[in-house]
């Protein structure tokens, strides 16, 4: 006699020496239906075997239940016979997925039990609350008295100068009121990580001497809010990129970075928009001798690429809609779905390559630096310990380059700094055998050792 064959919710185990096998699968069946049944003494082909069944029997299922599947279920178990064969079922229900069984999700597959990726995990979840609330409007534990004034009333000052506002700053509390974050005096969480000091929000930034994450040249982590942490990461970025020192006569110079600030910032701000805030992964900026990686802890929406929200067909995914509509009431968001389309027209504008990668842990925009020599580990790190410019003493060979009779003077008025200043610049420049003085201090001039090219070879990876 055949009982039924196993399906997407009913499982057979031959004997409780699989019960850890069972328990797996009653976690995934919970995953994928809610609800299932497991037997004790089937073969899993449906024919009954029976097995021996004492009262211990039946509480050994219940606590390798009760013990190894998280959140808690109650299932019925009963000791039952098919024909003449002894066997247990189980039947089980629960609706507070996901469920794990000795710490891992499993999902169920026709008849068989798959471990979910951290990736599937997330993307489940996500599938899961669509339509609830999400995790930036659940209420945290912080209060008014946790605000940062400075930071709330700068935040309410940029939302009325971009006119998405139109009320003036107050208090905290009232403020907090109009904008509809704060219930029962607590916050909501999209205004903890925005308007407070969040010591649990970090963001991680490193530079590595070479391709690979194997030589850090600097290592750094800040903790604070989401507004102040987007300026620490803007920051480091325009003081560990290069800059072009354009002089066309005028007092003022120009400087263009390598890439552009407005497509650093709104990959930025997009990583904080979009990252998933119950991971325990950190924001991260990354700069390598060829690439500047940001990376946030928050996967794609499934079934979109990025090339969709470039393409202007992608409609927008809120992981934190919430914090989106506030950062978009300050501008630090223009429209929603739209960031990824500004950094690219931004890099194709300067020329610029930029790669957005969809990991299985995250997501990360890679800019990849101009003009690149890629150089070895080893190589790379004797170019940085041996000649580090400012971006001061490459604005001064540049000027150098172009005018090699300009006196420490004119150099001041350029750079907008002192003689004595410029003088340290040309010293120091002098020192690393870049440039030396030929003639008279009146009527000599300034020379370039080699080629500018062979400069921008020596110093061009760290520019301080």
């Amino acid at each position: 006699m055949k009982f039924g064959k196993e399906n997407e919710k009913l499982e057979f185990k031959k004997t409780t020496a699989e019960l850890n096998e069972g328990v797996i699968s009653m976690a995934a069946i919970l995953n994928k239906h809610g609800g299932g049944e497991l037997y004790f003494g089937i073969r899993n082909d449906g024919t009954p075997l029976g097995m021996g069944i004492s009262d211990k029997t039946l509480r050994d299922v219940s606590d390798a239940v009760s013990n190894h599947i998280e959140p808690k279920i109650y299932p019925e178990i009963n000791s039952v016979y098919i024909g003449d064969t002894h066997c247990i079922h189980v039947k089980f229900a629960g609706a507070d997925t996901p469920y794990y069984a000795y710490g891992r999700a499993y999902i169920r597959v026709a008849d068989s039990d798959k471990q979910m990726s951290a990736a599937e995990l997330e993307s489940y979840i996500l599938k899961k609350n669509a339509g609830r609330d999400a995790w930036d409007s659940d209420i945290s534990r912080k209060t008014v008295a946790d605000v940062d004034n400075a930071i709330l009333s700068d935040y309410i000052d940029r939302a009325n100068r971009a006119g998405r506002i139109d009320f003036a700053y107050t208090d905290n509390a009232e403020v907090l009121h109009k904008l509809g974050v704060i219930e029962d005096g607590n916050l909501k969480n999209a205004a903890d990580v925005l308007f407070c000091g969040s010591l649990n929000l970090e963001i991680q930034m490193a530079i590595f001497a070479g391709l690979e994450r194997l030589t850090f040249i600097d290592i750094d982590r800040k903790s604070g809010s989401v507004t102040e942490l987007v300026e620490v990461a803007e920051k480091y970025i325009r003081s560990n990129i290069r800059w072009r020192v354009v002089l066309d006569g005028s007092i003022q110079r120009k400087e263009i970075p390598e890439i552009p600030i407005e497509a650093v910032r709104e990959a930025i701000i997009n990583s904080y928009c979009h990252r998933q805030y119950t991971s325990s992964q950190n924001n991260e900026v990354t700069i390598h001798p060829n690439r500047i990686e940001i990376y946030n802890p928050g996967t794609f929406p499934e079934g979109l690429t990025p090339q969709d929200f470039i393409d202007g067909t992608g409609r927008s995914v809120k992981r934190n809609p919430l914090l989106a509509q506030l950062m978009y009431y300050s501008k630090d968001i223009e429209s929603f779905g739209t960031g990824l389309k500004r950094i690219t027209e931004a890099c194709e504008a300067a020329d610029v390559k930029v790669e957005f990668q969809m990991l299985k842990l995250g997501f990360a925009v890679v800019f990849y630096r101009p003009d690149e020599k890629f150089l070895t580990t080893e190589k790379m790190t004797n170019v940085v310990r041996n000649v580090v410019l400012k971006k001061q003493e490459q604005a001064t060979i540049e000027a150098i380059a172009e005018n090699p009779t300009v006196t420490a003077e004119q150099l001041a008025a350029m750079l907008s700094k002192s003689e004595r200043t410029v003088q340290r610049y040309l010293n120091g420049l002098q020192k690393k055998n870049l440039i030396r003085r030929e003639g008279s201090t009146k009527g000599g001039h300034w020379t370039i050792i080699g080629d500018m090219e062979s400069v921008h070879e020596k110093a061009q990876y760290m520019m301080v």
